[in-house]
């Protein structure tokens, strides 16, 4: 090995500082750090809002987890918190005094440092297909391997590259970092370690190895490098380059027990823009270090609130003696054991995420047993003669089976999504096509959110022309089945012993002749088992089973038969469609069956009726048209054979075989009744240029758009196309406005005790809420890590989002007070007309200054004057507000209302100040201030004259808001428990009747002010006793 000498020091791990190199190396080194020394001023004309950069994603060090190159057993948990301030005030002194916060710095290292020292883990460009050899990266191509194809530990000593997941980071010290890759299911550790040092300080350089090539590029790789790596976003593609080792100890943290890999070379291929809401290894392991779902404390301590799913909150384990917290399979390739995640992430959370969720381990073998099941189904039919068909999914008629269908405009005229293949495939039958089959979508539109239910399923359908009897179409599905089974547990073993891991369930029983039991014989196993349905009534063998009866009959079969797997048949007439051939023993009854497994069906068949006389005749007894099902009978009046058939549901027989609980989980974007919601649209917007979805600079032709200073749309007017009344607080100074870089969107937030005040909905449309408020999480969260995320005022959507896709927590305790200013208030409140009345009789006359006209100085000083007094007058105490009493600032978007004595230049008695918002919300009333010595019923008087004025300058308004008040008690919205929401409850009780706060709401609701429930949305474990207190403080602090 070559090596450079010098004659002090090596890289810092804190900071990137060199000191002492004299080597030309050395000075490479210096070059760009003595640039940053000097300071990369910003501009100062820049305007002040924060823009969101995704660069390298911060994460918290793991617990456990040494920050200063210290042995990772040291006890960080127990350090004093002295000792944690003292480093924050460090590096902040640091950041000022260079300019550029350290990873600031790290950034510009790997962009102008010297090569040998960043050629080992610079981003690749992005793939555009320019070279199979990707020589541009100065990366060789050894062919990249699948941790599946190899056998690792026939590879020790060799070199691999390879592509994959980061899926968690542990750092041992400045120089050392334990790394999890991943593809698919398999896992593998790697360790990347810096160079080390003689004691002269001398690097040496490292040789990269392909094969037998000794003319391998170089490199060093160094402390910047490990620190680099350490701040990739967990999830993050790279490509990787090293040799395969074995590791000292048994590695307990990836499925790949007995080899890992010496990282030589590690290159990101696909950056984050924003974090995943929860990484792979914490949807697998995340009941090792996070309460489950349902558990509840009585409080929090202030130590335990934590602002952010932490995505290393707990990392895996490495070799070398250090700890594990997973089971050992002795096996090579062992599947990692986690806790069960279905148990402690909530399933909507997960659905809501669902490519991350998809990229689990349970989810990558549930979906492989399932392509296993279509190709096995496949496969069996083939051999037994079967065609595979396609059949159009536009249908003309909505009646088929009985089951609701989804109608869609057909070019001006209604057709329906079809509900089956069923009617195309009996045409096929007609056809002559003798035995077909199809595997496609299938559309049930049927408003049934149960675990077994779904709007759109992948259906496997068969239809087979028979000789003498329907159970030669039976005995061969039967026979199918079996093959399935067998071959499942036989190519997907691993797959299964994976998913059993975190939805247990024991191995599917079947016999070699399969229980076949009639409809009636059932009936008979429930009457004899004494089983009722909810309201006490025995089950009829003219009715169909419920779901209670199929699975309790599911549980009797395995007792009596020791099967899952079994057989029902001859079905009641009334559970079957108009097409099944009856019973010709007993009408009542026919010639159809289910096929069940663990107690509930997965296959509904029989036989069709061929003959068209028999089909119409009982096509009109059970009221269908036949008529409007003309190319159906023309196969059947034309002739066509004896046949049966089946269909089956994809997604219902994987979630069974597997016992998932839910058939979301088997189906890889599910569809039900919730799905899609509605697009959240808006009206045109006031000011177009100010426009999110078309921000200013949307028209460069620039690629390069990031180095090109963008002039953001000006605050007042995304207030004006889209705020409600909690945006006009951002105006006052405390609030930081964020910036999101690519639409310009704000979101204005307070930092507070610790806290990330976040007030209000973010300012764009809202259909870019989901990509601006994660953008905005993902600023807290890097840039401003001493800071919780702590939402107050979310809207409906924007505590949707929260709750369903990042797993929060929420709360109702206020609400927003809305009014349509066309609703006469004096003549339905006695009271207030009473009021108004009184005033009118003291002389008090209501005036609005005109919009056109800018406000007089002279005005403007005869009521700051009275807010004087006001403020003089007003009782001592805490008050309760989000805003400063500022009526003179964005004049465009306010009008002004007043009330004086006898005239306009009467003495002032009352102000209202109504701030424009989104066209949606029409006004807020700003300010709306009863001045002292004013006579009874001025602040009546003036409010309804502004409602009057509104009514007719703009007659399209009907939305006027007084802002947010409080509610009499508190409402729990999502991921609340019984336990944290009642310790709530009563915290806001006691805070409410000292604290007065409904006084507002009750005072508003006399003008006909209506709730619309607003919410404070926090992270798990966001909100104990100190953030009730930080909201409270908030409130009361003094403007």
């Amino acid at each position: 090995m070559r090596g450079l000498r010098s004659e002090s020091g090596v890289s810092n791990g804190e900071d990137g500082k060199v000191d002492g190199i004299k080597s030309k190396l050395a000075e490479k080194i210096k070059a760009p750090l003595r640039r940053l020394k000097k300071g990369d001023k910003r501009d100062e004309n820049q305007p002040p809002q924060v823009t969101h950069r995704p660069v390298f994603a911060a994460r918290n060090v793991p617990q456990g987890v040494a920050l200063n190159g210290e042995d990772s057993s040291r006890h960080y948990r127990a350090r004093p918190k002295r000792a944690k301030h003292e480093r924050k005030e460090t590096r902040s002194h640091r950041e000022q005094q260079y300019g550029l916060s350290a990873r600031e710095r790290d950034a510009e290292f790997l962009s102008h440092g010297p090569p040998e020292l960043t050629k080992l883990y610079k981003p690749l460009s992005i793939n555009m297909s320019k070279t199979r050899t990707r020589r541009d990266e100065e990366i060789e191509h050894y062919g990249r391997y699948q941790f599946e194809e190899l056998d690792f530990s026939n590879q020790i000593g060799n070199a691999v590259t390879f592509r994959a997941r980061l899926h968690t980071i542990r750092r041992l010290s400045a120089k050392l970092v334990f790394l999890v890759f991943r593809q698919q299911t398999f896992t593998i550790q790697g360790v990347l370690e810096a160079e080390h040092t003689d004691d002269g300080g001398q690097y040496s350089l490292q040789k990269m190895h392909s094969g037998t090539n000794e003319n391998a590029s170089r490199g060093i790789i160094s402390e910047q490098m490990v620190r680099a790596v350490l701040h990739y976003p967990l999830e993050s593609i790279v490509l990787v380059k090293g040799k395969v080792r074995s590791p000292p100890e048994t590695v307990h943290s990836a499925t790949i027990h007995d080899a890992e890999i010496q990282v030589q070379e590690i290159h990101l291929i696909s950056q984050l823009s924003e974090h995943v809401p929860f990484s792979v290894y914490e949807a697998e392991n995340i009941g090792k270090f996070r309460m489950r779902e349902g558990e509840e404390t009585d409080g929090e301590s202030d130590e335990e609130i934590s602002g952010e799913s932490n995505s290393r909150s707990s990392q895996a384990s490495a070799s070398n003696g250090r700890s594990s917290e997973t089971s050992v399979d002795k096996s090579s390739r062992g599947s990692t054991e986690g806790g069960r995640h279905n148990k402690a992430l909530p399933l909507l959370y997960r659905l809501n995420n669902r490519i991350v969720d998809l990229r689990t381990t349970s989810s990558q073998g549930i979906f492989r047993i399932q392509s296993g099941i279509s190709n096995m189904f496949r496969t069996y039919l083939d051999s037994q003669g079967f065609i595979e068909i396609h059949t159009p999914k536009l249908q003309g008629s909505a009646t088929e089976s009985g089951a609701s269908v989804f109608e869609v405009n057909y070019f001006g005229r209604p057709v329906y999504l079809a509900q089956s293949p069923q009617l195309a495939k009996q045409m096929c039958i007609a056809a002559d096509f003798e035995r077909v089959y199809e595997v496609g979508a299938v559309f049930r539109a049927e408003n049934s959110n149960t675990p077994r239910h779904l709007t759109e399923y992948t259906g496997l359908d068969l239809e087979m022309a028979f000789e003498e009897h329907y159970h030669e179409t039976l005995d061969l599905i039967d026979e199918m089945f079996k093959t399935v089974w067998k071959g499942l547990y036989e190519r997907y073993g691993k797959e299964i012993e994976i998913i059993s891991q975190f939805y247990p369930h024991e191995k599917l029983l079947w016999l070699d002749e399969t229980p076949r039991l009639s409809f009636s014989e059932g009936i008979q196993l429930l009457l004899a088992d004494g089983w009722t349905d909810d309201e006490g009534s025995p089950p009829s063998d003219t009715e169909d089973l419920s779901t209670r009866a199929e699975i309790r009959l599911g549980q009797l079969v395995r007792e009596k038969f020791k099967s899952d797997y079994y057989i029902l048949d001859k079905f009641p007439a009334s559970a079957r469609p108009f097409y099944t051939m009856p019973d010709p023993g007993n009408e009542n009854f026919t010639n159809s069956f289910d096929i069940f497994i663990r107690g509930q069906e997965i296959l509904s068949g029989g036989q069709r009726i061929h003959d068209a006389g028999c089909l119409e005749k009982r096509m009109r007894r059970l009221g269908v048209e036949p008529e409007t099902m003309n190319d159906y009978l023309e196969g059947f009046r034309w002739g066509a054979p004896p046949h049966a058939g089946a269909g089956i549901g994809l997604e219902r027989l994987t979630f069974l075989f597997l016992n998932l609980g839910n058939i979301r989980l088997a189906s890889l974007f599910p569809r039900d009744p919730k799905s899609l919601p509605k697009h959240l649209g808006g009206p045109n917007l006031r000011h177009p240029e100010a426009s999110t979805t078309n921000p200013p600079w949307a028209d460069r032709t620039n690629h390069n758009q990031d180095i090109i200073p963008k002039v953001y749309q000006p605050l007042e007017k995304l207030i004006a196309n889209y705020g409600d009344a909690a945006n006009t607080s951002w105006l006052d100074a405390r609030y930081e406005h964020w910036r999101h870089s690519t639409t310009g969107a704000v979101q204005g937030f307070v930092p507070y005790h610790g806290f990330a005040i976040t007030v209000g909905e973010p300012l764009c449309a809202k259909s870019q809420y989901p990509q601006v408020v994660s953008a905005y999480l993902n600023y807290i969260k890097t840039e401003r890590r001493d800071l919780k995320p702590l939402w107050l005022m979310a809207g409906p959507a924007i505590e949707e989002f929260l709750g369903d896709k990042c797993n929060w927590r929420t709360l109702s305790p206020v609400a927003e007070n809305r009014v349509d200013p066309h609703n006469n208030f004096a003549s339905k409140d006695h009271d207030v007309a009473r009021k108004i009345r009184h005033a009118e009789r003291e002389r008090v006359k209501n005036f609005e200054w005109p919009k056109t006209k800018p406000l007089k100085t002279e005005l403007k000083t005869r009521v700051d004057q009275r807010i004087d007094e006001w403020k003089a007058k007003r009782k001592a105490g805490a008050q309760v507000h989000l805003t400063e009493i500022r009526p003179w600032i964005d004049e465009e978007h306010r009008r002004y209302f007043y009330a004086a004595d006898g005239s306009r230049d009467g003495r002032v008695h009352a102000l209202l100040v109504l701030h424009q918002l989104s066209p949606e919300n029409g006004y807020q009333v700003k300010f709306l201030l009863e001045f002292p010595g004013a006579p009874s019923g001025t602040i009546e008087s003036l409010n309804v004259f502004a409602m009057a004025a509104i009514v007719a300058q703009e007659p399209d308004v009907h939305s006027v808001t007084y802002g947010t008040g409080a509610t009499d008690a508190v409402v729990g919205g999502r991921n609340m428990g019984k336990g944290k929401l009642k310790l709530l409850k009563k915290s806001y009780e006691i805070i409410n009747k000292r604290l007065k706060l409904t006084n507002k709401t009750e005072f508003r609701e006399k003008f006909g002010a209506s709730l619309d429930r607003v919410y404070v949305c926090y992270p798990w474990r966001g909100l104990g006793p100190a953030g009730i207190k930080t909201i409270v403080d908030f409130m009361q602090e003094e403007s």
